[in-house]
C-alpha cells in the first residue's frame, strides 16, 4: 500500500555522495569512506568483516576539520572505550568521559583533500551548525570564574569547531538583557550566555521586548554553566544522558540541535516579567536570595544557609489558584468563580491580553491571550512552608525539583509544601537531590495552565511576608532585610501575581 503521507512530505532528499579514497589515517596507510555523516576507514588489505573498521560520526563525534594541503585534520570530540584508553582510533563507540583529539587523513592529491573537505562542510551544513556566535560572559556570576570559563571551556571547542563569534562581558545588572534589545540578530546564529541561570533570563526579557519580537524570540539562546545553580544546563543535560560539564554544554551548542522552551508570563497589574525557569516562595526563595550575603562560599553557601533556615523554620500564609492541567483535578478546591484582578488600579484580566502590546512607536510582546471564562480554577489555601512552580527538571547541579517537567509542553509543574515540622522539611530537602521528595504526604506536586499566588504574611508576623523570586530575580519581598543598594523590585508583595504559559514559545541549544 501506498503511503498516505509521501504526498504531503514531498520528494525525497538526495543522498550524499558516498567518497571512498586511498589515504594514510594517522600515519598508517587505509581506505577512507565518508557515506551520510558517517567517516569511516579500514587499514589497507585488512579484512572487511574483521572487525579493524573505525568510525567517527560527524553530528556526535567531530568538532570541526581544516584542509592543509594534502592533509585533512578532523578535530573530534567522542568517548572513548571504557575497554582501552581513549584515542581518536577509538572514537565512535563505547562510553565514557568525551575526550578531545585529531584524526589526521593524508589524501593522494591536494584535490582530492579539498573535495573530502567540501563535502564535509555540505554535511555540517545540513545539521544547522551555527556559524556566527553572539557570546555573553557575566563576569561577576558564580565565583567570578566567567572569564576563565570563557577562555578554558568555551573557546577552545569554539576554535576547533570553526564558529566565528563576538564576546561581551556584562558590566551591570540587566546588561544581558539591553544587549538583546537592542542586537542586530541578523548577524547571528544564536546568543550563548557564559554565566549562571540569570543571564539566559535576561536575554529571553530582552528579546521579547522588542518590536520584532515574534521573530527575535526564535533565534536559539545558549548557555554555558559559569554560576551557582545552572539548573537550565543540568536540565538539558540530563534529558540527553550527558553527565554535567562545562565542555558538554559547549558541545552541545556546537552541535546545533535545538529544542522549543516554554515561555512563563509573571504579571501584576501592568507589570510583566518573563520567566523560563522557575518561580519560588517561602524557604527556597530565602535560601536562594539572604544567602547571597555568604556568597564567598562558593555553591556551598546554599548548603549552609538551608540548615539555618529550616532550623529557623518560616511558615508563610496566603493562598494559591490554579488551572489544573488534565489529569491533575483532584487537587486543591473547587474555586466558584475566579475573575480578572486590580493591582495598583491597573486591570490584569488575560482577556485583555494579545500576543502584543502596541503604540505609535512599539509592539512588544505581552503573553500569551487566555480567555479567563474558560478557565476553571482550583486553589490551596496556607500556611505553606515553600511554593515551587517550575518549567524545567532542575534548580541547580543538585537539585531536581520537577522530577515530571517538559520543556515544552504548555505546562507548569507545582510542588507545594504545606505546613510540617522541622525534622520533615530537612528530610525534604534532602530528598530534592534525586526529586523523591514529592512522594512526601506534606507535598502536593501537579501541573498547571495557569498559576495565581496570592502571597501572605509570616506566620507569627502581623507585618512581615517573604520573597518571590523568579529565576533569581526577585519580583516582590514582603520582609524587613532590603538593603538600601538592593534594586526596586518590580512588583509589590500582596498582590496576586499570576503565571501563564506561551507554549514552545523560545528555542534554545540542546544536546539533542
Amino acid at each position: 500500500m501506498a503511503d498516505p503521507q509521501a504526498g504531503a512530505r514531498g520528494p525525497p532528499e538526495p543522498q550524499a555522495e558516498t567518497l571512498v579514497e586511498p589515504a594514510r589515517v594517522n600515519g598508517s596507510t587505509a581506505e577512507a569512506t565518508l557515506s551520510g555523516t558517517e567517516l569511516a576507514w579500514r587499514p589497507t588489505g585488512a579484512i572487511r568483516d574483521s572487525g579493524e573498521r573505525r568510525k567517527l560520526e560527524l553530528e556526535s563525534d567531530v568538532l570541526g576539520f581544516q584542509v592543509e594541503g594534502r592533509a585533512l585534520k578532523v578535530a573530534t570530540f567522542a568517548r572513548g572505550d571504557d575497554a582501552r584508553p581513549p584515542s581518536p582510533l577509538g572514537c565512535g563507540g563505547g562510553g565514557g568521559e568525551r575526550k578531545r583529539g585529531e584524526l589526521v587523513v593524508e589524501m593522494e592529491s591536494e584535490e582530492a583533500a579539498q573535495r573530502w573537505g567540501e563535502a564535509i562542510g555540505d554535511r555540517f551544513a545540513a545539521l544547522g551548525r551555527p556559524k556566527r556566535l553572539l557570546i555573553i560572559v557575566n563576569p561577576y556570576g558564580g565565583n567570578k570564574g566567567g572569564r576563565k570559563v570563557f577562555q578554558t571551556e568555551v573557546l577552545p571547542l569554539i576554535e576547533a569547531a570553526g564558529i566565528h563569534y563576538i564576546m561581551q562581558e556584562t558590566t551591570h545588572r540587566l546588561h544581558a538583557q539591553e544587549i538583546a534589545h537592542s542586537l542586530d540578530l541578523q548577524k547571528y546564529d544564536g546568543i550563548i550566555c557564559v554565566s549562571g541561570d540569570g543571564i539566559l533570563v535576561e536575554v529571553v526579557n530582552g528579546l521579547l521586548q522588542r518590536d520584532d519580537w515574534s521573530t527575535a524570540i526564535k533565534v536559539p539562546v545558549g548557555i554555558v554553566p559559569a554560576g551557582t545553580g545552572n539548573g537550565m544546563v543540568q536540565a538539558l543535560l540530563h534529558s540527553a544522558g550527558e553527565p554535567f560539564s562545562m565542555s558538554n554544554a559547549v558541545f552541545a551548542i556546537i552541535r546545533g540541535h535545538k529544542r522549543a522552551l516554554d515561555v512563563t508570563s509573571v504579571v501584576q497589574g501592568k507589570t510583566r516579567f518573563f520567566s523560563v525557569m522557575m518561580l519560588t516562595w517561602g524557604l527556597v526563595a530565602d535560601i536562594d536570595i539572604e544567602s547571597e550575603k555568604f556568597r564567598w562560599m562558593g555553591s556551598a553557601r546554599i548548603d549552609f544557609y538551608s540548615l539555618l533556615r529550616v532550623v529557623n523554620l518560616r511558615r508563610y500564609n496566603g493562598r494559591i489558584l490554579f488551572v489544573p492541567a488534565p489529569g491533575y483535578e483532584r487537587f486543591g478546591d473547587p474555586v466558584e468563580q475566579t475573575t480578572s484582578y486590580k493591582s495598583d488600579g491597573a486591570s490584569n484580566t488575560m482577556e485583555e491580553g494579545t500576543s502584543n502590546v502596541c503604540n505609535d512607536v512599539t509592539c512588544t510582546y505581552s503573553g500569551p491571550s487566555v480567555d479567563e471564562a474558560d478557565l476553571k480554577w482550583r486553589s490551596l489555601n496556607g500556611p505553606f512552608v515553600n511554593a515551587w512552580i517550575s518549567n524545567i527538571a532542575f534548580a541547580s547541579e543538585g537539585v531536581m525539583i520537577a522530577p515530571q517537567a517538559q520543556f515544552a509542553d504548555g505546562y507548569l509543574d507545582a510542588a507545594i509544601i504545606k505546613d510540617c515540622p522541622r525534622s520533615v522539611a530537612l528530610g525534604l530537602l534532602l530528598r530534592m537531590k534525586d526529586g523523591s521528595y514529592i512522594e512526601s504526604p506534606y507535598v502536593e506536586y501537579f501541573k498547571v495552565k495557569a498559576l495565581r499566588i496570592e502571597p501572605g504574611l509570616r506566620v507569627g508576623s502581623s507585618t512581615i511576608g517573604g520573597i518571590i523570586d523568579s529565576d533569581g530575580e526577585v519580583l516582590a519581598r514582603g520582609d524587613v532585610t532590603q538593603t538600601a543598594d538592593e534594586p526596586e523590585h518590580l512588583m509589590a508583595y500582596g498582590p496576586p501575581i499570576q503565571l501563564t504559559v506561551d507554549q514552545g514559545l523560545a528555542d534554545i541549544f540542546s544536546p539533542r
